[in-house]
């Protein structure tokens, strides 16, 4: 059943789940984009391409707010300039527990440079891999992990 939009949804799911339901269902093959709230695009812009060197991606449907998207891969991060319900204050000191989305960085050893040559606050994984959690200018979470 379609829902408009401000609409309540009623039937959440609850309880256990059917297997069989499971079986039929279908499949997420891949991640394909993660939209972030941002409330200064300028100030968000400078974080995510001047610190992390992404490049705006070609020209994207308008969407009615302003925002901006990057090409990651096959995936996107969206940000969106629109009001965030979520508070900053209160919010775990390590990314790692809290939401967070993880990127694939290869020049980790450069990246963690530059993060400390622009006094970037991070924290780095508790799991004995070369990843690091840091916020961006809104307070959300970013696993920067290294490869290859």
């Amino acid at each position: 059943m379609q829902r408009e939009i401000g609409q309540k949804c009623t039937a959440l799911p609850t309880g256990a789940v059917d297997q069989a339901e499971v079986r039929q269902a279908p499949g997420i093959t891949q991640l394909l984009h993660a939209s972030l709230l941002v409330a200064d695009l300028e100030r968000a812009r400078a974080f995510y391409e001047g610190v992390l060197g992404l490049v705006p991606s070609p020209a994207r449907p308008e969407m009615g707010f302003a925002g901006v998207w990057y090409d990651v891969g096959p995936a996107q991060i969206h940000l969106l300039v629109l009001p965030n319900p979520d508070p900053r204050d209160g919010r775990p000191e390590h990314g790692g527990r809290d939401r967070h989305i993880a990127l694939a960085v290869e020049g980790w050893d450069a990246l963690r440079l530059e993060l400390d040559r622009r006094g970037l606050c991070y924290t780095l994984s508790r799991s004995d891999r070369r990843a690091l959690f840091v916020r961006d200018p809104d307070g959300n979470a970013l696993e920067l992990v290294e490869c290859g």
